[in-house]
């Protein structure tokens, strides 16, 4: 059996204003009701593998749990990164995590943000993939071109070697002309930054050619914290490793290369215009989600909140739409790249929208920041069953909670309180205070803050089930 290796970072600027870095588009249900790391990982019934080992960072790692748990994958704890290093040490910590115990795994490696639309085809890929990577090949998975893309690598096969080729080279992105002589030779294939290998071969392959990062690797992983559901590497040992991507550091360099053509529907979702060409259309050509009324509307991507405000238009073509809770963006489709121009400026002027939703996710639920001003904020609070917050104090707000629906189990300093619908506590500056949702379905409640400072580092935990005191 092979074992998947999942890479959950990124942070997707380009489909801003719906991905931002503290929910970036792995996690987004984007092309069917599944996240697409959870597609990433479904899409793998049917194969014969063993539980996924995913990667991701730090901020994000209860929502990868939350997700996995969901679809029933969360069956190997979940690598932490500290900080980014690009793909290399991230392999590298699965490599030596999937070796510590004398076993020897073949890895799948996969990208958490793709799209593969023909899953037949993409078992049968792995299947060859298999084969080769038993007999020590270092192999990479080809996607079969159908147009003149100038946004990816390319990689250009050489000799045929049993059901593959052989790699003669990796090629950056071209223009325009030269991706349309790589497409009419029909001997170069999009590079998809998936692979798979012995965990044994890719480790060899890093101290030839990488030493360093195998270095930083090895005192990273021999020195984990287990938390909950989470393996920590040591961060000091990961902040000196050298930041590297696997096609640099090995795979353009290791003479044991081969490519697998992959011709199933793959795209990495990398631009809006991506997402309409995955998602289906209606007679106009538009690709829509939420509530849309068109007239005179052809060739658009109108991606609106399920809950949200309906989205019309009128006279216009080859428009992306994309309208949130707390951002609106329009864009001619052929100028989507330029969204993450939008992401910086947001981003340079200390601006929240590029970081964070209005609504926010946290491990025991989501907050929905409804209003604010000065000195108060008004959110919307979701607790899961079972779930509890921290138990915790402000220094420089009061809070007011009133119960919409469900049970609230509230502590409010000495006093220990049990709340149902329309009844309400308050909790003063200064003063201890935990909330827990004792029932069976969600608690939904409305936070009313005042106060001389609102943010989220005015809290200090004094005993949280998340790790995060």
């Amino acid at each position: 059996m092979f074992l998947p290796v999942v890479m959950a970072g990124g942070s997707g600027s380009r489909l801003w204003p719906l991905s931002r870095s503290a929910y970036p588009k792995q996690y987004l249900p984007l092309a069917s009701d599944n996240s697409m790391l959870q597609e990433t990982v479904l899409r793998l019934k049917g194969s014969d593998h063993l539980a996924p080992l995913v990667i991701c960072n730090e901020d994000n790692r209860f929502m990868v749990a939350e997700q996995l748990r969901a679809i029933k994958a969360l069956q190997s704890p979940v690598i932490l990164e500290p900080v980014g290093r690009n793909t290399a040490p991230a392999i590298a910590l699965a490599a030596l995590q999937a070796t510590a115990n004398g076993d020897d795994p073949l890895l799948l490696v996969l990208a958490a943000d793709h799209v593969i639309q023909n899953n037949d085809a993409f078992l049968a890929a792995i299947d060859k993939a298999q084969a080769l990577a038993k007999q020590d090949k270092m192999v990479t998975f080809g996607i079969v071109p159908t147009h003149a893309e100038t946004g990816y690598g390319y990689i250009k096969r050489g000799n045929a070697v049993d059901t593959a080729y052989a790699v003669d080279s990796f090629v950056e992105k071209p223009d325009l002309a030269t991706a349309t002589e790589y497409l009419n030779s029909g001997e170069y294939y999009w590079n998809s930054g998936m692979f798979m290998f012995k965990a044994s071969r890719y480790l060899a392959e890093l101290a030839k050619y990488q030493p360093a990062i195998l270095e930083a690797c090895k005192k990273a992983i021999g020195n984990t914290a287990a938390d909950l559901d989470f393996v920590r590497v040591d961060k000091a040992a990961f902040e000196a490793c050298p930041d590297d991507s696997i096609d640099y550091a090995v795979m353009e360099k290791t003479d044991a290369a081969v490519v697998v053509p992959l011709d199933a529907g793959w795209n990495d979702v990398g631009s809006w215009s991506a997402l309409w060409e995955v998602n289906n259309k209606d007679d106009n050509g538009n690709a829509v989600r939420g509530d849309f009324i068109g007239e005179s509307t052809k060739n658009c991507l109108v991606y609106g909140s399920v809950e949200g405000r309906m989205v019309a238009t009128v006279g216009v073509e080859d428009l992306v739409i994309v309208d949130t809770k707390d951002a609106v963006m329009v864009a001619a489709k052929d100028k989507v790249q330029d969204v993450k121009n939008i992401v910086n400026q947001l981003k340079a002027e200390g601006r929240s929208e590029f970081q964070f939703h209005r609504e926010v996710y946290r491990p025991w639920g989501k907050y929905d920041s409804i209003d604010n001003g000065a000195r108060y904020q008004v959110k919307r609070i979701t607790v899961k069953p079972g779930a509890k917050l921290s138990v915790q104090m402000h220094h420089h707000r009061a809070e007011h909670w009133i119960v919409v629906s469900g049970t609230a189990k509230v502590t409010n300093g000495d006093k220990e309180l049990l709340l149902t619908e329309n009844q309400s506590t308050y909790i003063p500056v200064g003063v201890i205070h935990a909330l827990e949702n004792p029932g069976k379905v969600p608690l939904e409640l409305i936070e009313v803050q005042s106060g001389s400072y609102l943010g989220e580092d005015d809290i200090v935990r004094f005993e949280d089930r998340y790790g995060r005191v």
